[in-house]
């Protein structure tokens, strides 16, 4: 997975920034080359007008005959200085060229870099022949075949004398060579600049991609440790950032599973000794009456046990049953309204005889003698007779068991009091988790699998409502729950 992700995020750097570098590049070195030959041209510009004005002021007024022979005349009187005119102009500008060429095109005369040449008989091509002074604008690139050896940059003017009949014509040219040196100089550069660059960013993806990949190679590990049962693994947590959000809900998923582990097998070992218990007094007394073990005076007393154990049966099946249709989603609820202090009512005094047994101080507090809630009612009576069992069941004997019906915020609140050992505080998150017992001796919950209040919560938050429980260690134990009222109450 790391040598796949890692080509992943080089192989997507790499192509971001080798594109954006060939762009960059691209329009980089075209806005140089741009401007440079725009220098170039601006100055080759001025050199011609230099030449062309100086000529046509040394040759004055001539025929296109007469052209050749003045220049030549002009450039023999030293008075002129023509010759140093254009010496001057070239030995600034090694790669410029000054020529001088008739009517017809052909060159008669050259300067190159202080040095001079004559009667080349080399034509200009005819695009470079205008008819009119075009102030520069007769630009192009040709191959002037032998004078050059690469492309160059060529303008031309015309030379004008009598009547303003064009006589001979001025080109300026200049190699784009440096130019082109200066282009690869700027791309050898720039390609340096962008190697570092490039080696830098891989140097950080390596790092980057390792802090996000190396937290979930650890999660790969403890998963591949969940699958075979290890439950226990947990992963480093590093920074703050999402990845370490990630490994935070990973370990509090792991410890999830654990939980539910630890509650699952506890499950497996207490349905098999509630159904294992009963099962083996049901069979025992059952034969010890066929058999005539146990007289005919006593088999009353032991059908009467035979009668509870199976009463405990049913009870864990309907559990079973209950959580299977939860988790199945065909728990159907039809709220209706109905007096939950009724209820509460019926639900004291089928507790009575416990209640006496234990010699409890019942306190029974409703804020009206009547107090409407809009549920399933069988669905609450189960949940409400769930609770103030359990609350019967761990009461001390002598202590209080008290039930309190009050509204708040137009929902009906219930709560369930009694004194007893209480719920320890590291327990109290997980008493709604299904299979979990916090008597896990079983020495005061001997009926009890651990759906109860799993069954009870999820009935409560399906009628959008919550149910929550209190606790002092040692002291006593609240149960509370919310119901809505009728719509129209």
């Amino acid at each position: 997975m790391f040598k796949s992700v890692f080509a992943k995020y080089v192989t997507a750097v790499m192509a971001i920034f080798v594109v954006g570098f060939i762009v960059l590049l691209v329009v980089l070195t075209s806005i140089v080359s741009n401007t440079l030959s725009e220098g170039k041209a601006h100055e080759m510009n001025d050199v011609s007008d230099a030449v062309v004005g100086y000529v046509q002021d040394s040759v004055g007024d001539v025929t296109p005959e007469d052209f050749i022979p003045a220049f030549s005349a002009c450039l023999s009187d030293p008075s002129l200085r023509l010759t140093e005119l254009f010496a001057a102009l070239t030995i600034t500008d090694s790669d410029l060229n000054i020529l001088i060429a008739d009517q017809s095109g052909v060159i008669r005369y050259r300067m190159c870099n202080g040095q001079e040449e004559q009667g080349l008989e080399v034509s200009l091509p005819e695009s470079l022949l205008p008819e009119q002074d075009t102030d520069g604008d007769a630009l192009d690139i040709v191959q002037l075949t032998p004078l050059f050896d690469s492309d160059v940059l060529v303008l031309s003017a015309p030379i004008r004398g009598a009547s303003d009949e064009i006589v001979g014509y001025v080109a300026v040219s200049s190699s784009t060579a440096p130019n082109g040196r200066m282009v690869q100089e700027l791309a050898k550069t720039a390609i340096s600049s962008a190697l570092l660059v490039l080696l830098a960013a891989m140097i950080a993806v390596y790092f980057i991609s390792e802090r996000v990949i190396g937290p979930l190679r650890e999660m790969a590990a403890a998963a591949r440790k969940f699958a075979s049962g290890k439950f226990d693994v947990r992963v480093n947590v590093y920074g703050r950032d999402e990845v370490a959000e990630l490994a935070v809900a990973f370990n509090n998923m792991a410890e999830s599973l654990e939980n539910l582990e630890t509650m699952r097998n506890s499950f497996i070992a207490n349905v098999s000794h509630d159904l294992r218990t009963p099962m083996t007094t049901i069979a025992g007394f059952i034969d010890g009456i066929r058999d005539g073990v146990i007289p005919p005076e006593e088999q009353d007393h032991y059908l009467e046990v035979i009668s509870v154990e199976v009463q405990r049966l049913s009870r864990l099946v309907t559990s079973l049953l209950d959580l299977s249709r939860i988790q199945a989603g065909d728990r159907k609820f039809t709220p209706k309204p109905f007096d939950i202090c009724e209820m509460a009512r019926l639900i004291l005094i089928s507790f009575e005889q416990k209640i006496e047994e234990k010699k409890l101080q019942v306190e029974f507090l409703c804020d009206e003698e009547r107090m409407m809630v809009y549920a399933d009612h069988d669905a609450i009576y189960q949940i409400f007779y769930n609770i103030c069992h359990n609350a019967v069941k761990f009461s001390v004997e002598g202590g209080i068991f008290r039930i309190r019906i009050t509204e708040k915020e137009r929902k009906v609140q219930v709560s369930v009091f009694n004194e007893g050992q209480g719920i320890a505080q590291e327990d109290l998150p997980y008493v709604f988790e299904r299979f979990y017992k916090s008597d896990k001796s079983r020495g005061l919950d001997k009926s009890g699998v651990g759906l109860g209040l799993f069954i009870a919560k999820t009935i409560v938050e399906a009628h959008g409502e919550k149910i929550w429980v209190e606790s002092e260690t040692g002291k006593n134990c609240e149960f509370f729950f919310t119901m809505p009222k009728p719509p129209h109450a």
